[in-house]
């Protein structure tokens, strides 16, 4: 299982309200769960007006699968926000553990 994390810095110039940054937040996190299937939530900075920052996921059994919907959805981002992008982070998970022996682990009181 390859497990691909997009991270995206924005930056609102001159917005004063936390109603603006839902506003463009909104927007940019259906845009990339419409077009790429994405899991996307607002992760840092959550009560700045003037910094939005956004995690995207996603999971394939492919790794360049995940790099390109990652880079696509990166490219989207930042020509679709009516804000300034200021940047974007990568990162690719590889789950080397079956999931079998997890749940059996799990079963018998192990932890996460």
């Amino acid at each position: 299982m390859i497990i691909g994390v997009l991270r995206l810095e924005f930056r609102l110039h001159g917005n004063d309200s936390l109603k603006g940054k839902r506003k463009v937040a909104q927007s940019l996190k259906q845009k990339l769960r419409n077009k790429f299937n994405l899991a996307v939530s607002e992760v840092e900075a959550m009560d700045e007006h003037e910094r939005l920052i956004l995690g995207a996921v996603t999971v394939s059994n492919d790794a360049a699968r995940v790099e390109s919907r990652l880079h696509k959805a990166m490219a989207l981002a930042e020509a679709a926000a009516p804000v300034e992008f200021v940047q974007g982070n990568t990162e690719i998970f590889r789950s080397t553990q079956d999931p079998g022996d997890l749940r059996a682990d799990l079963l018998e009181g192990g932890s996460w």
